[in-house]
């Protein structure tokens, strides 16, 4: 997710994040042995998963709400869904790769995303490409964009999840990550 992406409107650059983060779902399925190398490949799951959760939340739900008919019920059920994907992802921090719990919780955190991603794909973005115009479509996929760039890289639960408090405490939270990962040796 966090290579250039070929597409500029929201949910061309959304449904290619999907696509990365499978691609990282399907190697870890397929097997790592090297604790420090699953450990690598989920920090890299996590960080990916949270910018594109923090980009969905400051703009996909919110016109979501504003342009479907049943948009806050979408929405409401979308973010409660990241809300459970946060909280996995906070444990999965914490434990060790070679804990018996690391590679449960991964596998469900996996399943977890599968589940949204199928919702959004076959329900949310149908009916947002027919309410949205390109032009709009275009507008949000540039906001997304740079959301991305200072978005958190690890999983914050407690953090605010609808605008207008996201989009001012995510660019800190962000930048505090970003120190953390630097120290810490976490690769991005």
């Amino acid at each position: 997710m966090s290579q250039a992406t070929k597409y500029s409107d929201m949910i061309g650059m959304l449904i290619e994040d999907h696509r990365n983060v499978e691609q990282a779902f399907q190697e870890f399925e397929g097997g790592i042995e090297d604790a420090s190398r699953r450990r690598k490949l989920v920090d890299h799951i996590i960080t990916e998963l949270v910018r594109h959760s923090v980009a969905e939340e400051q703009y996909l739900y919110p016109v979501a709400r504003q342009t479907l008919e049943n948009g806050n019920e979408i929405a409401d059920h979308e973010i409660s869904e990241h809300a459970e994907a946060e909280q996995l992802m906070k444990r999965l921090e914490g434990l060790d790769p070679e804990d018996r719990q690391f590679d449960e919780t991964t596998r469900q955190l996996i399943s977890s995303i599968r589940h949204h991603v199928e919702d959004e794909e076959n329900d949310l973005f149908p009916k947002l490409r027919r309410w949205c115009g390109e032009e709009q479509l275009q507008d949000l996929g540039n906001k997304i964009r740079r959301s991305k760039e200072t978005a958190p890289t690890r999983p914050h639960p407690s953090a605010p999840d609808t605008p207008p408090a996201n989009k001012l405490l995510d660019p800190g939270a962000g930048l505090v990550d970003k120190i953390r990962d630097a120290l810490s040796g976490r690769e991005r």
